[in-house]
């Protein structure tokens, strides 16, 4: 894998942990190769934990071999697109391993995609296969096959996964569930269940894929025309960027750790540091099927004694407000790594002395596998996003300008370049040009280095603010709102205004119990803020929208806002 080399001089590295690198000696391994060498070196680890079902090391690599049998005989080789569209389950894991293990493409959906998104991006990417669960198969999909892509389905169910007879009593509080999450399916044309393939199908013994040149995912994100587009990520993207953060987290031990996988695995975050470097460190996978089940996560966290903890903000949040948390022992968490969006400074701390652990922030996108900075455990600074890992480059530049770079301090755009950044976007050549324009990922987040090169995001070039002319970052502004011990969260946006352009308005979920009114809250934020920064309107909610991943959505606070008039 081609490299940059590292620029000798950027001022981050004096802050690196030690034993890290400045640049990596990259093993020449997919994540094929890699879970294959996991299974030999940890066949009977735990791989897999699953509500009451665990796979080793062996038992996983078997039935992704049994799959990759099944799946080669209904026509899945280089260059297939597969699509895989299930919570965090076995099969999510399995499928994806098994498809990469035959040189397939594959397109991770998430479950909770209308027919409207499931048909656009299955058609964009020329979905031939896909691997569902059984409900969204009822709910959504074989009523309506003919408006998608794939020609084949494999069917996939929770209970087939369990131990008798909970298998059995699944099946019937999964289907009372609204909506529900069972259904009974047979095969038909066209239709195949997992189970049986797995069954019925000789271990696949083929040679892995090795061409790190080869796009691995399609990884869907939000387009500019407002349809999603599919990231390139090669196998090299995917294989550097593990072992960047196996190479960050020196203080993680092969083989040993035991990993909270509640992020969602359709999602480039839970992809590559819950299902890629989870299996390359050999972890036990505790798989979470839904996230916001906050009273699953506080039992899997104690009864599994979760070491690692890769999160959002939003999950650090529930878990410090989930009742009795306090009495509950969290002790053996000892490292979190939180992403996707900002975390307060009282969310951090508070979980912090709930566990023991430490919480290091980050920052990726889709286009970078997705991690690209992170704070150093050893001297990390909350509020930032860190600093570069190995083999990657950063710049802040003018907005409207990417050949002048910013000093210290002052706003730009951020750029970043490394070996995980993306081949490009599928079938979409002018927009992989504007944002790989001159080798650089445009990130499209405004971001600020301090003279050390620590990071903080200041916002989406999209969501500024303008007030009369001054710039208003909603990220700075909810930073400030957060930090006050009765709002539990917030999403700031502009509003239009006809003598100012826009004026700033705040979404606020109180604290169960808590009576503030609107004045306390603008007194809060006029004791940190600037007075042009400072909301001139402040909602009450119950809760925040928020998508999959638990980030709140402030386009849909936007989009009500247009509606209101």
């Amino acid at each position: 894998m081609p490299l940059q080399q590292p620029e000798t001089d950027s001022p981050w590295f004096a802050h690196y942990d030690g034993g890290v690198p400045r640049s990596l000696d990259y093993l020449p391994a997919t994540l094929p190769q890699m879970l294959r060498d996991s299974a030999r070196k940890h066949a009977d680890r735990p791989a897999l934990q699953f509500l009451q079902r665990t796979l080793s090391y062996a038992e996983l690599e078997d039935q992704v071999a049994r799959f990759a049998g099944g799946l080669a005989d209904l026509g899945v080789g280089p260059g297939s697109r597969v699509a895989i569209q299930l919570p965090n389950m076995p099969q999510a894991v399995i499928g994806f391993y098994a498809a990469l293990s035959l040189g397939a493409e594959v397109v991770m959906t998430n479950p909770l995609y209308t027919p409207r998104e499931i048909a656009h991006q299955w058609g964009d990417a020329q979905v031939e296969l896909a691997i569902v669960a059984d409900f969204i198969w009822d709910q959504v999909l074989s009523g309506a096959r003919e408006e998608f892509a794939p020609k084949r389905y494999v069917i996939c169910s929770i209970p087939e996964f369990l131990p008798f007879p909970m298998n059995f009593l699944a099946r019937f509080s999964l289907a009372r569930q609204d909506p529900p999450r069972y259904a009974r399916i047979k095969p038909e044309e066209g239709v195949f269940l997992f189970g049986d393939l797995v069954a019925r199908s000789e271990p696949w013994r083929g040679e892995l894929p090795s061409k790190f040149e080869d796009v691995a995912v399609l990884q869907y994100t939000g387009g500019t025309t407002g349809l999603s587009k599919g990231a390139m990520l090669t196998h090299g993207n995917l294989s550097s960027n593990v072992q960047q953060v196996d190479a960050w987290f020196t203080g993680c031990e092969c083989g040993s750790e035991v990993l909270l996988t509640a992020l969602p695995l359709f999602h480039v975050f839970g992809l590559t540091v819950c299902l890629g470097w989870g299996i390359y460190a050999g972890s036990k996978l505790v798989l979470i099927p839904n996230a916001r089940d906050t009273k699953a996560l506080v039992k899997a966290i104690r009864d599994e004694r979760v070491t690692v903890f890769p999160g959002v903000p939003a999950l650090f949040n529930n878990l410090n407000n989930y009742p009795g948390i306090g009495s509950m022992d969290l002790s053996s968490v000892k490292a979190c790594f939180s992403g996707s969006a900002p975390l307060a400074l009282d969310v951090l701390e508070r979980f912090e002395r709930l566990t023991g652990s430490v919480i290091v922030e980050g920052f990726g996108m889709s286009e970078t596998s997705p991690v690209a900075l992170v704070n150093p455990l050893g001297s990390r600074r909350p509020g930032s996003v860190g600093i570069p890992v190995p083999d990657t480059q950063i710049r802040i530049v003018h907005p409207e300008d990417d050949s002048q770079t910013m000093r210290p301090g002052e706003v730009g755009e951020l750029l970043i370049r490394g070996p995980q950044v993306m081949a490009g976007y599928w079938q979409r050549p002018e927009e992989t040009d504007e944002a790989l324009g001159g080798g650089w990922m445009h990130t499209g987040d405004l971001a600020i280095a301090d003279p050390d090169g620590f990071v903080s995001i200041v916002g989406r070039k999209k969501d500024m603010i303008c007030v009369n002319g001054m710039k208003v970052f909603p990220d700075e502004v909810d930073q400030v709102l957060m930090n006050h011990g009765d709002i539990i969260e917030s999403a700031t946006i502009g509003v239009p205004h006809p003598k100012v352009g826009e004026t700033v308005k705040s979404f606020v979920v109180l604290r169960r119990g808590a009576g503030l009114s609107m004045e306390a809250v603008l007194d809060h934020c006029r004791r940190s803020l600037s007075d042009y920064k400072v909301p001139r309107l402040v909602e009450f909610l119950e809760e925040l929208p928020k998508s999959s991943v638990l980030k709140i959505l402030r386009r849909e606070l936007r989009d009500r806002e247009m509606k209101a008039g």
